[in-house]
């Protein structure tokens, strides 16, 4: 039965929230994430959205959630039950995903990163590395055979240039672009060829290391919203898609919807 389904993705910078009609996406929009907000603060919030979007919130009649911020889970949970009505399906240990988690042990690995891997072998096949580039730049492995194996996390971009901010007294914040050359002329391109140029190279050399323990014809998919920095310097990704978690909230709740309704 086609549902009119909420998908949110609660992240340790944003709350990124979509509506899918069915397979089509009909809206997203991000919020701040801040565990101390109340319920009825994200309730507002959300409700005020939807219709900015063409979405009537008495028509929401499903919701999934991941999270990596477990202090914020009970405050959707609870508008998904208080403001629409719904019991949501919380992705977590025992969801059927459509892959086989081989992490050790399996609760460790984030909900996110599950639902990420889910979306990129249903719609890319395997074997496929996803590389999300947001908080942190993170990695993960899904074989031909569908076996998530893990992966590898580092710092972000925008932490790492933070870092610099503030741990540092003469360097200051700047754009997160390309900048003429890798070796920078003034502290803005200097900066700027580190972190874009640097992290890039990063990305590219981890790239390389998982297909050559994952196999060299594995695909690449890019997500997170800071893919766009590094795309053009990495050139490795096979597809960029930033709403790979929300289309992976999508599937997954396909798989458990009959049981989770039922």
């Amino acid at each position: 039965m086609k549902v009119l389904l909420l998908a949110i993705d609660i992240g340790n910078t944003n709350v990124t929230v979509g509506v899918f009609d069915g397979d089509d996406l009909r809206a997203t929009f991000r919020m701040s994430t801040d565990a101390r907000k109340m319920p009825d603060e994200y309730a507002i919030t959300v409700n005020h959205l939807l219709p900015l979007q063409g979405v009537s919130s008495a028509d929401v009649d499903a919701a999934a959630i991941c999270s990596v911020v477990p202090p914020l889970t009970p405050s959707f949970v609870h508008l998904s039950k208080s403001y629409f009505g719904i019991q949501p399906l919380e992705v977590g240990a025992g969801t059927r995903t459509g892959v086989r988690v081989r992490y050790d042990p399996p609760r460790d690995v984030g909900a996110d990163r599950v639902v990420d891997a889910a979306a990129a072998f249903q719609m890319y096949g395997g074997p496929v590395i996803v590389v999300d580039i947001g908080t942190a730049t993170v990695l993960d492995a899904v074989t031909a055979d569908g076996d998530y194996l893990g992966g590898a996390i580092a710092p972000g971009i925008s932490i790492a240039a933070d870092s610099l901010f503030h741990a540092t007294a003469m360097l200051r914040r700047v754009e997160l672009a390309a900048p003429p050359s890798a070796i920078g002329r003034n502290t803005v391109h200097a900066l700027q060829s580190g972190l874009v140029f640097g992290y890039s190279e990063l990305v590219k050399g981890m790239v390389g290391r998982f297909k050559r323990e994952l196999g060299e014809r594995a695909k690449v998919v890019a997500t997170g919203g800071l893919a766009n920095v590094v795309a053009d310097e990495a050139a490795v990704f096979d597809a960029i898609d930033p709403n790979l978690t929300l289309t992976g909230l999508r599937i997954v709740y396909d798989m458990n919807a009959d049981r989770h309704r039922g």
